[in-house]
């Protein structure tokens, strides 16, 4: 392989996680419409007919716990999580790859590496017990809510890697900014 060729294929590798990234930002971000639908019904429900069921009320934390930890890989796929830019964004693209790499490494990778090892005994005990809502007509599937928390560290992880990908692409390549 060419070392032409070389940022071409880091950008590609960093392209196909991104349209994952993506694809299941976009596919979560439905729960927020669904979410709303059933916060209303739930008040219409309530307040107008006396009527309410837990499983209702819980499925609401569960689309908001989907849509918060499936969709922080989409969120950082898109450059929209809060950082301080005062200085960043006037920088060169090098410079923005340097602290791109290093940010991802030496921050992102940790703490996602430390979310799933502090979570795996919590959400395994979860699986081995099939936990349930301790609320009576709760969901029965808190272990499967709980699963989220390594899923999250997962889809971080692996869209830190798109990351560094192309902020080598930029390094060992001519310098250029090129985001999918």
């Amino acid at each position: 392989m060419s070392a032409a060729a070389l940022p071409q294929r880091l950008r590609r590798w960093a392209d196909h996680i991104d349209r994952l990234s993506r694809g299941v930002g976009h596919a979560v971000a439905w729960l927020t419409l669904a979410m709303v639908l059933v916060t209303f019904a739930i008040v219409v429900l309530r307040y107008g007919f006396g009527l309410g069921w837990i499983a209702m009320q819980e499925s609401v934390v569960y689309m908001h716990a989907m849509a918060f930890m499936l969709g922080a890989a989409y969120t950082l796929q898109a450059d929209e999580h809060v950082r301080v830019d005062i200085f960043y964004r006037s920088w060169p693209p090098r410079a923005r790859a340097w602290v791109d790499l290093v940010g991802t490494v030496v921050f992102l990778w940790p703490l996602c590496a430390a979310i799933a090892w502090f979570s795996w005994g919590y959400v395994a005990t979860s699986w081995v017990m099939h936990e349930g809502s301790r609320e009576a007509g709760g969901l029965p599937w808190v272990y499967l809510l709980k699963t989220l928390i390594p899923a999250l560290a997962i889809t971080l992880a692996v869209q830190g890697a798109a990351t560094v990908l192309r902020s080598l692409a930029i390094l060992v390549g001519t310098g250029e900014e090129v985001r999918a």
